[in-house]
């Protein structure tokens, strides 16, 4: 039992078993585990945030959009942040810009 215990120490003057080397392997895995978030989760998540705010600071008015909510109208005046829309006749709606999901294709 004692030649199990001896067997698994350390090596003569401290040394590790692996040197650098052995460092480099156990980052490794850490390394390979980030790129795979970036390239699934970050990154893309960036894009959608990118493509959204352009959407955003495009708007006019006479714009056809749809909410997060799901409601359909057409912008019929932007102040700052905030964005009237006309979801029928002679009716209009208040809304953050940052709600605003996506233009309407007509």
């Amino acid at each position: 039992m004692f030649g199990v215990a001896f067997a698994m120490a350390s090596q003569p003057g401290g040394a590790q078993a692996g040197g650098p080397l052995g460092a480099f392997q156990a980052i490794l895995p850490l390394v390979f585990m980030f790129a795979i978030f970036y390239f699934l989760l970050i990154r893309p998540q960036q894009k959608k945030a990118k493509d959204h705010r352009a959407l955003i600071d495009s708007l006019k008015k006479g714009d056809q959009i749809v909410t997060a909510g799901g409601i359909h109208g057409k912008v019929s005046a932007i102040d700052g942040d905030v964005v009237l829309l006309e979801v029928a006749t002679g009716v209009t709606i208040k809304i953050s810009k940052g709600y605003i999901a996506t233009l309407k294709k007509d």
